[in-house]
């Protein structure tokens, strides 16, 4: 940077309107003016070079140019403007390079490259979002936004220490400060800390997801995952109020997430008069043969059908079985047919189904 500094000096030094004094003025529009024009340059180019990568299919090439552009254009003006700043020092006998100049150059350049690090990441994540819901993959987007904050964080910290340094101050001391610090920020925010660590291994273990229905049996807790957030999750119940719960409690409750089953279940219990019990066998074995034949129902887990009790009024016997579907609205589709074919296979043949009933003996 230094020798490209001196050979533009000495480029400007050849022209003849540049040299004598007062002339410096000149010297310093001309700096600008070069730095405008590069920047122009840089935009022309870089839009010229976007258009013909947007006819490609790779997204990365896009986001790279998309995440240089601003950066670039800041990195320009710092190189312009310090120069110029150096020749107003320089031509008022004014020694400003080494106290301030350099040092606001290398401080400029680490933040602009950071900035450029972050725009990176941040188009990184939208694309691998867009790539996965195009392909319809399976990855859980939260875990996504958890582990790019991470490293947005990491690259924060990278860009600050590096900065401090820089700027002269002892990045030992700071970290061995920030370890007193953290301690004692730790005893005083625990339970802000528990929650920051509940809210990571809940990205860690993914017992449940965005959009995902969850509820508690050790707490009053049930509804749709909406936000999984550092500190607080954000569960909306079923009559549309949110509920916000710390992260750290979930690591002292059983959670249930019945979105990731993998069937529904319909476990009836239907009864029979004592007077129909000729007809019972008949009836049980139609019904197991409407359940294997039934396009809803996954035959391939547990089907059963079988008398169960000799209850008070009636004759007991359930069925067992699991729908294909798990939407709660077809599920409740596919169990209303299921006992109305039931009712149907019992009024064939005759009996009636049981109710409570008393018998009332009268002696003269």
């Amino acid at each position: 940077m230094e020798s490209a500094e001196f050979e533009l000096k000495q480029w400007l030094l050849q022209l003849e309107f540049l040299r004598g004094d007062g002339f410096w003025v000149s010297e310093v529009f001309l700096i600008l003016l070069i730095a405008l024009v590069l920047d122009f340059i840089k935009k022309r180019v870089l839009k010229k070079v976007h258009r013909q990568l947007e006819k490609t299919e790779n997204p990365w090439d896009d986001a790279f140019i998309e995440s240089v552009s601003k950066p670039l254009s800041a990195f320009i003006w710092l190189w312009g403007i310090s120069i110029a700043a150096t020749v107003i020092a320089d031509a008022n006998d004014v020694s400003v390079y080494d106290s301030i100049v350099q040092p606001v150059r290398h401080v400029g350049s680490i933040i602009i490259l950071t900035w450029f690090v972050l725009r990176m990441i941040v188009r990184i994540e939208r694309n691998i979002i867009k790539i996965g819901r195009a392909r319809e993959d399976t990855y859980d987007v939260s875990t996504v936004h958890a582990i790019i904050k991470l490293i947005k964080v990491s690259v924060f910290i990278t860009g600050a220490l590096i900065m401090l340094q820089e700027l002269g101050i002892s990045v030992t001391g700071v970290l061995a400060f920030g370890g007193i610090g953290g301690m004692a920020i730790g005893f005083a925010a625990k339970d802000l800390l528990s929650n920051f660590f509940g809210g990571l291994m809940l990205y860690l273990d993914r017992p449940f997801a965005v959009g995902d229905w969850i509820r508690s049996p050790d707490r009053n807790i049930e509804g749709t995952v909406e936000i999984i957030g550092w500190r607080l999750t954000m569960i909306r119940t079923f009559d549309k109020r949110p509920l916000y719960i710390p992260n750290s409690t979930f690591a002292t409750i059983s959670v249930e997430n019945p979105s990731r089953m993998t069937n529904r279940r319909i476990k009836e219990t239907i009864g029979v008069r004592y007077d129909d019990s000729d007809k019972l066998e008949q009836i049980i074995n139609d019904v197991r043969t409407m359940l294997q034949n039934h396009n809803d129902i996954d035959t391939r887990q547990t089907l059963m059908v079988n008398f169960d009790v000799f209850a008070l009024s009636s004759l007991d016997f359930f069925i067992y079985t699991f729908t294909k579907t798990t939407n709660w609205v077809k599920y409740h589709k596919i169990k209303q047919d299921v006992l109305l074919q039931i009712l149907k296979i019992i009024d064939q043949h005759g009996p009636e189904v049981a109710f409570p009933t008393s018998t009332l003996h009268l002696y003269p």
